[in-house]
């Protein structure tokens, strides 16, 4: 009897924390377990201290890029643009500093180019009704040829100390570029969980013309996203080049793929409406941690490009049997209602 009522007890104390957690979410806290162990039993450094702050070093530019891409994808939107962004604004802001204008102006005239370019994706997908897929595949090529035509396809140095500071300082042990992602992190999450405009983006993504007729405007929250995923991109690319020490326009190709790779396996739903910050931050844990164990245990990366295409398309598969796992809900709820 005492098994029995041990049993349930364990068995309450499960759905509890499943249901408070999220079974999706448990799902993905294994996953990282299970990375974690894996590639700690082929490499034992993986798992030190020093490594660890490497991976979140290396995850806080996904981080910051997922963050807008959790935006953007709640929105039914999408941007390929990142990669080639990242790489456009380190580079100017590098060669705003080179040409000895004050740091703060050159940052500020980096994240005011970065938020005109957010501006020119959204006016390509309200305005000329491009899919956003094209719209930003288009902004991705023309930003990798700005560039590299800004430095002469030549990296830019930098040398000045403040500017080398963002990328060396740490709080704590942590450093500086983690501390910028977590605190975008609680920002953005709080905006997308608790205000009116996060509510926007999950109706205009689960239902653009109902969110309309509701008294919404569609085509202003998704220039704000595209804003955001901008002014995210542009924050990336200045620490960047302040960690790398130079501006590069060859760096970050395929920043997007691993982005859209965490967002899709924390749960956010490719087609809208559904997602959430939390899940974000479990799938960039899980890619980069991923990413990582690869390159530690010595894969080849054409092998590692390979990898990274089965995992996006475990996320898609994912989130393909969670949506219709929602459809069947809906359908039975309706039934039962009707």
């Amino acid at each position: 009897m005492s098994k029995s009522t041990n049993g349930e007890e364990k068995s309450s104390v499960f759905r509890n924390i499943s249901s408070a957690i999220g079974g999706e979410k448990l799902v993905l806290i294994a996953a990282i377990i299970v990375v974690f162990i894996l590639f700690s039993c082929l490499n034992r450094n993986f798992f030190s201290w020093g490594n660890i702050i490497n991976l979140m070093v290396a995850a806080s530019l996904v981080g910051l890029v997922a963050i807008g891409h959790t935006y953007l994808i709640i929105a039914a939107q999408n941007d390929l643009s990142p990669g080639s962004l990242v790489a456009f604004t380190g580079t100017l802001c590098a060669l705003l500093v080179s040409l000895n204008i004050p740091l703060v102006i050159s940052i500020i005239i980096t994240l005011a180019v970065s938020a005109i370019v957010g501006v020119c994706n959204a006016l390509m997908v309200n305005k000329i009704k491009l899919d956003p897929f094209i719209a930003t595949l288009v902004s991705q090529a023309i930003l990798r040829g700005f560039a590299y035509i800004i430095c002469n396809g030549k990296p830019v140095a930098i040398s000045d100390q403040a500017y080398l500071n963002i990328g060396t300082a740490a709080f704590i042990g942590i450093p500086l570029s983690v501390w910028i992602t977590i605190i975008c992190i609680i920002i953005f999450g709080f905006i997308l969980a608790k205000t009116k405009f996060g509510r926007s983006i999950y109706a205009i993504g689960g239902n653009k013309e109902a969110a309309r007729l509701a008294g919404l405007n569609p085509q202003k929250i998704i220039t704000i996203s595209f804003i955001i995923m901008g002014v995210l991109c542009g924050i990336g690319g200045i620490v960047f080049t302040a960690r790398m020490n130079c501006g590069q326009p060859a760096a970050n190709v395929n920043l997007e793929f691993d982005a859209i790779t965490a967002v899709i396996l924390g749960g956010v739903s490719f087609t809208g409406g559904v997602g959430n910050m939390g899940g974000t931050v479990l799938g960039i844990i899980l890619i980069q941690a991923f990413n990582t164990g690869l390159i530690m245990v010595n894969v080849p990366s054409f092998w590692q490009y390979v990898a990274r295409g089965v995992l996006l398309l475990l996320a898609l598969t994912s989130d393909y049997l969670r949506k219709e796992k929602r459809k069947k809900v809906l359908l039975a709820a309706s039934m039962k209602n009707a």
